[in-house]
């Protein structure tokens, strides 16, 4: 039982260590908030670990919609179901970078390098949290549909939480509101793609491209982790 376990941990290691390290990178945020808001006795920035729970969410329902890609009874039932919270949910991920705006308002209480730490350390997990989801969910599509739609599936949700960040730091809509007022949100995305402002064209095309060039930075990383260890074995 303890060496299929071992065997187990052994095979799935840097799945494990990527969950640790998301897991212990949200902790330091919440300590690093808690412990600003003892410092200076207010609760700013304290709306950042909201942020953080939901950039959680996609990350949890592609895992949900990796794990149950295998079953094939059940692939063309759930995991839609999982893949469609999980796109309603994403641009919260990357959507926390866009805090960093919040150093402006100058709430003071705490030195602003700690404050530009604290920031880049929410921006950074909230990324990754995003990055990781995306790939379990390319992953997915790439074992059922193929390689090419896999890609399409990046490009595409690159774009679109793009839109979903700008809809929501400047037009204030949250994921949650597709559930109740899908129309509305649909609207303002409809008006904001009519009357696309330069502001709004230049805020999604700098975000889509700055997130695919992360993407595809950490996933070429990943891949020359996996080459090298290929090479070995030759």
């Amino acid at each position: 039982m303890l060496k299929k376990l071992s065997q187990t941990i052994l095979r799935h290691r840097y799945k494990l260590a990527i969950f640790v390290l998301l897991s212990l990178s949200s902790a330091t945020c919440v300590a690093l908030v808690g412990a600003r808001v003892a410092y200076s006795d207010t609760p700013y920035y304290t709306f950042l670990i909201w942020n953080l729970f939901l950039a959680w969410i996609p990350l949890i329902f592609s895992y949900l919609a990796y794990a149950l890609s295998f079953k094939r009874t059940i692939l063309y039932i759930l995991v839609p179901l999982f893949a469609f919270i999980w796109l309603a949910f994403f641009p919260n991920a990357p959507y926390i970078i866009t805090d960093i705006q919040h150093l402006a308002d100058d709430w003071g209480g705490a030195p602003i390098w700690y404050d530009v730490i604290l920031l880049i350390w929410f921006s950074w997990t909230g990324l990754l949290l995003g990055i990781v989801s995306l790939y379990l969910m390319q992953e997915v599509v790439r074992k059922t549909f193929g390689r090419t739609l896999g890609w399409i599936l990046v490009l595409g949700v690159s774009l679109l939480s793009s839109i979903g960040v700008y809809l929501g730091r400047f037009m204030r809509w949250n994921s949650w509101d597709i559930l109740h007022a899908p129309h509305k949100i649909l609207g303002d995305a409809w008006y904001l793609l009519r009357h696309l402002s330069r502001s709004a064209f230049g805020f999604t095309a700098l975000f889509t491209v700055f997130f695919l060039f992360i993407y595809l930075t950490l996933y070429a990383f990943g891949h020359l982790l996996q080459e090298e260890q290929n090479n070995r074995a030759l």
